[in-house]
């Protein structure tokens, strides 16, 4: 992009656009003209979908492909479906754009309809009525399309589509009285790119992916739409070939366009705000739990001492761990999670129960310094035998040589590669991706007292460590700490792979025979009978250990 198009310019190639489309329509049909993520939306809202929030990039073509539904619902009759359409943007300029749409797609259709019409909206009460512009069908419906959002939008029902929703006046209000529009079948179409991560918008959207709120959600980024066609649309439409290289220096020329606003303008990464993402008071009040925290730090010499010496350094640890775990009531399922460390960081478990009322309460931390990848796994393997017949799922970080504890665990209790496959260990590589989708609801059990943690000092800094960087909450890079001892947010890595682990749909895919007392069976090939079995004679019938997940 290396010039802005004048007005005059920009209006002409509307107008030759949309004269074109009508004819592709007919020959062919509306799913192959959209692209796909616009088609996806409509087919969504097409299946009745009541409530929709689309995050999305600048100017990929959403609210066109959003006017080819709102014709499609006004222009059917009432026994159809068909209902008015009501669309609410902060922009003049806007709202005629999605008129002229609704009109392009209406002739495409061969939709009888009138010419668009600006007319004055009556908010009632008396307040002052606003401009609007509007579109009628022979069915008796009416898209109607408004530069402001209206205060008068209770009694009314339709279909309601509200457009650059995070820099209306009062989202919050004016979802309020849209959402009424539901007890009468209507829809709520909300979309829009991203205003800071306080906005309203961002505010409802991090509701969604944690799961507090049921409305849909869709994500369309700018490299997704590059990736399902939207350059090689826009060299049809202006004449241009397409290559991938032209699309790739575009592409280029558009990031650099918007700069440093980038991210949120065209990825959908909302702009950083200051402060931590939990607040102290919120991560103490959930600080319930009186167990101590297991701690253990090895000295730097300690590969090179006798083996003697160095089950002496790790006695006292292992009596406490197995301690804590002879206390454990095996009566919940329980999952883990561990964030793996060797050098700088530490290596840090939280096991959590969950509970009747599925409340997740952590009943084991331990933190681990200095300590080799054989003792770490002995740990683990430690904590497993004890409550492998309720462990549900494990999450364990996999970046650099977690990978080692992750598969060395998962060759003995089950290793799930596929997130819908079986398993208990399940080894995450962390992505921007991953936070994004399992942070807000961790954030959620923390604000619905649905978590309960270990009372500790150091734990309640590392919660606190957690800030927004670049839309998504995570730990940052920076330690904190004092010289050779520094934390990286360890034990909110841990949490927060126990809480997703605890949400997974794990499935145990395998069984272990087990012989008969006096057989010989079992125990010639290496296997202990488990310590905790106490059924004497008696054996439960096969299969009957099979379980599924949360």
């Amino acid at each position: 992009m290396t010039a802005l198009l004048t007005e005059q310019q920009w209006a002409a190639a509307r107008a030759a656009a949309m004269a074109a489309i009508p004819a592709e329509v007919q020959a062919a049909g509306l799913p192959a003209v959209l692209l796909p993520y616009q088609a996806r939306a409509v087919k969504l809202l097409d299946s009745a979908c009541p409530v929709l929030f689309v995050e999305k990039s600048r100017r990929i073509g959403l609210t066109w492909g959003l006017a080819a539904y709102a014709v499609l619902r006004a222009g059917r009759q009432k026994s159809a479906g068909g209902m008015d359409v009501m669309y609410i943007s902060y922009s003049r300029e806007m709202t005629r754009e999605f008129i002229d749409a609704c009109a392009m797609w209406a002739q495409a259709f061969d939709s009888a309809a009138t010419a668009a019409e600006e007319t004055l909206f009556d908010q009632g009460d008396g307040d002052k009525a606003i401009n609007a512009f509007r579109i009628k069908f022979a069915s008796g419906f009416e898209i109607m399309a408004l530069s402001s959002a209206p205060r008068g939008l209770r009694g009314k029902q339709g279909v309601i589509i509200i457009d650059e929703a995070a820099f209306v006046d009062s989202l919050k209000e004016l979802l309020k009285a849209a959402l009424a529009f539901l007890m009468w079948g209507g829809q709520v179409i909300v979309c829009s790119t991203h205003d800071g991560v306080d906005n309203e918008f961002n505010a409802q959207i991090q509701d969604i992916l944690g799961e507090k709120s049921k409305f849909a959600h869709i994500r369309i980024d700018f490299d997704q739409a590059l990736t399902e066609g939207l350059y090689q649309r826009i060299c049809l439409v202006t004449g241009k070939t397409w290559s991938p290289e032209a699309e790739a220096a575009w592409r280029q020329d558009i990031i650099d366009f918007y700069g440093d606003g980038a991210d949120e303008e065209l990825f959908c990464i909302p702009s950083m705000s200051s402060g931590s993402w939990l607040t102290a008071p919120l991560i103490e009040a959930r600080m319930t739990v009186q167990t101590p925290v297991l701690r253990l730090e090895l000295p730097s010499d300690y590969m090179f001492r006798t083996h003697l010496e160095q089950a002496s350094l790790m006695a006292p640890f292992m009596e406490e761990l197995r301690a804590q775990l002879a206390a454990l009531d095996l009566t919940p399922q329980f999952a883990f999670g561990f964030d793996f460390a060797r050098v700088a960081d530490l290596t840090a478990g939280s096991l959590m129960a969950i509970e009747q009322r599925l409340k997740r309460r952590e009943v084991l931390a331990f933190e681990l310094r200095n300590v080799p990848g054989v003792e770490q796994k002995l740990i683990v393997r430690t904590i497993f035998q004890r409550i492998k017949s309720r462990l549900i799922g494990a999450g364990f970080d996999a970046t650099g040589m977690g990978w080692t504890v992750a598969e060395d665990m998962g060759r003995e209790f089950g290793l799930r590669e596929d997130p819908e496959g079986a398993g208990i260990v399940i080894a995450v590589k962390f992505t921007e991706e991953w936070y994004r989708l399992n942070m807000p609801p961790l954030k959620v059990a923390f604000e619905d007292d649905a978590i309960a943690l270990i009372a500790d000092a150091e734990h309640l800094a590392d919660l606190r460590a957690i800030k927004i960087v670049r839309g998504i909450a995570r730990v940052p890079a920076l330690r904190e700490g004092t010289t050779g001892k520094k934390r990286h947010g360890d034990h909110a890595i841990a949490v927060a792979l126990a809480h997703w682990a605890s949400r997974m749909r794990f499935v145990e895919y395998g069984y272990q025979a087990v012989s008969r007392p006096g057989s010989g069976g079992g125990e010639g090939f290496g296997m202990q009978p488990d310590e905790d079995d106490s059924g004497g004679w008696y054996r439960a019938p096969l299969g009957a250990g099979l379980r599924g997940g949360i």
